[in-house]
Formats: structure tokens, sequence, C-alpha cells
């Protein structure tokens, strides 16, 4: 007997539209789909904010030395002339030193971190990892398992699918 269900797809298609469905519910808190793949997803994503809460708080602040361009009160990059080794003018930034405090992942949050990124796509403009381990792990820090819940609907029009809504409690 197979561990998982098949979903009528290939593995390449259903391991594509298992990964964005767990991007989806864990970005956005639910998802609507039908009930057989929500239960394939339920796992999914359960196992990841169990990884997320157990790895939340393993990580070191360390004092990090940055370089940045100095900016004026526009906005706007600030520039000095400078002449080269040959006589030539040209415009170069002024940069500035500064430390700031930064998290410094332990090796074994490192590693959770890397295998939820096996398991979820890529989001433009969003820092899902960030949104995982700052905002849902420590909100479910006291629970032990159990991070989701799917609610049944009615069926859907056209092919009498039943449908179902995967969200986090």
């Amino acid at each position: 007997m197979a561990g998982t269900r098949k979903l009528g797809r290939p593995t390449d298609q259903r391991l594509a539209m298992l990964k964005t469905l767990t991007t989806d519910c864990l970005l956005n808190g639910k998802v609507v789909t039908t009930e057989t793949r929500a239960k394939e997803v339920k796992a999914l994503v359960d196992s990841i904010v169990a990884l997320a809460v157990k790895e939340h708080k393993n990580f070191e602040e360390v004092d990090a030395k940055v370089v940045k361009a100095k900016l004026d009160a526009n906005g706007r990059k600030v520039t000095e002339k400078v002449t080269s080794k040959n006589g030539k003018e040209y415009l170069r930034v002024v940069k500035e030193t500064t430390t700031e405090k930064r998290q410094k992942d332990m090796p074994s949050r490192l590693s959770a971190r890397r295998n939820i990124m096996k398991k979820v796509n890529k989001v433009e403009g969003v820092d899902l990892m960030d949104k995982l381990f700052n905002e849902i792990a420590p909100k479910y820090e006291g629970r032990v398992g159990g991070y989701t819940r799917i609610l049944k609907m009615e069926p859907r029009k056209g092919d009498n699918a039943p449908k179902a809504i995967l969200m986090l409690v």
C-alpha cells in the first residue's frame, strides 16, 4: 500500500500542486480545494508548522558590520569627486559603516529552514520563512499538533467533487 494518494496526476504535477497548495495555505491562512487534496496538504502543513514551532527560538543575536551608501535628505546617494591615478575625475558614492543586530540561525534551525524551503514555493515580495518563524510559529508555541482544520463544503458545480476549506487553526 502506498503512503500517499496519487490524486490522478503524474508525480511531477502532483508534487507541484501540493507545493502550491501548501504555500497558499501558509501565506493566506486558508485554501479552498477538494477534500482529498486538503487531506494530503494537511499533513504537509502540519509537519512544516511543527518544525517551525520547534526551531523558532533557536538563533542568536550577533552584531553585523553593514556598509551602505550614505543618503541625503531626499533619499539620493551622496557622491564625491575623486581623481584617479591617470588624472581623470569621476564621482564615487560615499559609504558609511554601521553595525546592526541580526539573527544568526543555529545549525538545526538552518536545517529546518532548508527542509521547509524544499516543501514550499518562493513567493515574490513575501519572505515566507520570516512569516513562518516570526508570526505563525509563536502563535502555536504551546500547542502539540493539530495546527490545521478541514471544513467540508458543498460539492463543486460541474463535477460534483466534494470541496473543503483547509485552514490554520
